[in-house]
C-alpha cells in the first residue's frame, strides 16, 4: 500500500450532507407550533380563573375628596391573592396584572394608580393589615421584600403586593398603615 491510496479512498467517499433543511425546518416548525399551543394553555387557563372569581365584586370608585396625603410610594405592584395563601392568584378586575404603581395613602384609603393597568381604591375601612413578607404569586425576593396589604372585599380577604423603589419606605408604610387600622378600631370600640 502506497501512501496516496489513503487519498484516494477518502476521495472516493461522498462526504454527508452538511444539512437536511426539509428535516430542520420541520421541526422547528413544530417546536413553533408547540410553544404557541403552551401559551395559548396558559391565556386560557388565565381566563378561567378569571371566571372562576366572577364572583368578586367590583372594586370600589376613589372618592374626589380624600383628604390629605399621608404616604406616597412608587414602585411595582406584583399581583393579589387570597389573604393567607400566597400562591392563589386573583386575576379578575385586572387585579392579576402586574404594573408600575404609584400608591397613595389618605384617611379615605390607599389609591394605587396603575400606568397600563386598571387603578383600583381601598377604603380604610377596609384595611385589614400591613406587613414585609418575601413573597406573592409570581414573585420571591429576600425576606421583607415585599409591602403585602391585607384587605377585605366583598366576602373575600386579599393580599396585595407591592415593592417600592426604595425598599426602606416599606417599613414606614406597614408602620403607617396599622397605626391607621389600630385607630379605627380603637375609635369604634369607644363608639359603642
Amino acid at each position: 500500500m502506497t501512501p496516496l491510496q489513503p487519498l484516494a479512498v477518502l476521495a472516493e467517499q461522498k462526504s454527508a450532507e452538511v444539512t437536511d433543511w426539509p428535516n430542520r425546518i420541520g421541526w422547528i416548525v413544530g417546536l413553533l407550533l408547540f410553544i404557541a399551543l403552551v401559551y395559548w394553555l396558559m391565556r386560557q387557563g388565565w381566563k378561567w380563573r378569571g371566571t372562576l372569581q366572577g364572583d368578586l365584586p367590583p372594586l370600589p370608585d376613589a372618592p374626589t375628596e380624600q383628604g390629605p396625603v399621608k404616604l406616597e410610594l412608587s414602585g411595582r405592584y406584583h399581583g393579589s391573592t387570597s389573604a393567607g395563601q400566597w400562591l392563589d392568584r386573583i386575576v379578575a378586575h385586572g387585579l392579576g396584572t402586574r404594573s408600575r404603581v404609584e400608591l397613595t395613602l389618605t384617611d379615605a384609603g390607599l389609591t394605587a394608580v396603575r400606568p397600563g393597568a386598571s387603578d383600583f381604591f381601598v377604603p380604610a375601612e377596609a384595611l385589614r393589615e400591613a406587613r414585609l413578607d418575601k413573597g406573592i404569586a409570581g414573585k420571591v425576593l429576600t425576606e421583607g421584600g415585599l409591602l403585602i396589604v391585607t384587605w377585605a372585599h366583598g366576602d373575600k380577604l386579599i393580599d396585595s403586593g407591592f415593592r417600592a423603589d426604595h425598599a426602606a419606605e416599606q417599613a414606614e408604610w406597614v408602620t403607617a398603615i396599622n397605626n391607621m387600622i389600630d385607630t379605627k378600631i380603637t375609635t369604634e370600640g369607644t363608639a359603642r
